[in-house]
């Protein structure tokens, strides 16, 4: 199992078909799990999936329609069911703080969870392990995008530490502070980008979705809508898949994944062909279920 991955657990819209549930995608980040969007039945696709609670992490709402987050009352619940003793995170737009109450606490349970809530009232960090960003999106109410940053470091060069001298201990102790013995870090690495996610749901085309795309990796983002029909997605807050496409394009992306589809289409691989008339690298037509790895670092 990769250490970064991307499990999806429902691509439906508005309404879930025989094929796609509600929205649902889990980030697995190393030791982290940045559940997003969980949308009605998420908790039993976490089981179809083989993901426990306790991978759980942090929580991401992008905003308080049904379909992005009427999953979350069950998550809840199932979290403090298993008894998660460590804290979860959730981060959601302040504006549907009463939503949000509303979804915590739906039911009467026996709450044992440490649930740290985070309100988002502007673009900007809003978490530092990993570290996550936000970005304000266009749809028919507030909603956030999310991107997932690893800071830029240094990838160490076997054959030329072995050159300098340099083994065991000493490495780290080079790294910590830069130079020993004559020999800089410079000389004995190279720069090693950090990897980049996002997530992009609800919205019309916007410059938070050309900032949380920027260079990205692994970009998630909604396609409603076939382009025929790009007139209704403006109409209700929402892409088409050559938008999805060009966003991707001119962001550098290097896997885009297409979810949030309308049941009015039948046949997905339309999205793929759409997206790729203007978008030449790695495209994932999104399946429930589905696991997609962060792509290597460029």
């Amino acid at each position: 199992m990769s250490a970064r991955e991307l499990v999806v657990l429902g691509t439906a819209s508005q309404a879930p078909t025989r094929h796609r549930n509600h929205n649902g995608y889990l980030l697995r980040w190393d030791a982290h799990g940045l559940l997003f969007d969980p949308g009605e039945g998420t908790q039993r696709q976490m089981l179809l999936a083989g993901v426990a609670a306790s991978a759980i992490t942090r929580i991401c709402l992008t905003h308080f329609h049904g379909d992005h987050c009427l999953g979350l009352p069950g998550v809840v619940q199932r979290l403090s069911l298993d008894r998660v003793a460590r804290p979860v995170h959730a981060h959601y737009p302040a504006s549907g703080q009463e939503w949000f109450d509303r979804l915590r606490h739906a039911t009467p349970f026996h709450d044992v969870l440490d649930l740290h809530e985070h309100p988002i009232t502007a673009d900007g960090p809003v978490a530092d392990d990993p570290h996550v960003e936000v970005r304000r999106l266009d749809h028919g109410i507030e909603s956030y995008g999310y991107r997932v940053v690893e800071p830029d470091g240094r990838r160490m060069l076997p054959d030329r530490l072995a050159a300098a001298g340099i083994r065991g201990p000493a490495v780290r102790e080079l790294q910590r502070t830069g130079s020993m013995h004559g020999v800089t870090l410079d000389q004995v690495s190279e720069p090693r980008p950090g990897q980049k996610a996002a997530f992009v749901m609800d919205t019309r085309l916007c410059d938070g979705v050309h900032a949380l795309a920027a260079g990205v990796d692994l970009l998630v983002i909604e396609s409603t809508f076939l382009d025929a029909d790009a007139d209704l997605a403006h109409a209700y807050g929402h892409l088409t898949a050559g938008q999805a496409g060009a966003v991707a394009a001119r962001a550098g992306v290097g896997t885009l994944v297409l979810t949030h589809f309308s049941q009015r289409y039948p046949d997905p691989d339309r999205f793929g062909e759409e997206a790729a008339a203007a978008f030449g690298g790695e495209i994932v037509v999104a399946r429930d279920l589905q696991r997609v790895p962060v792509p290597p670092r460029r």
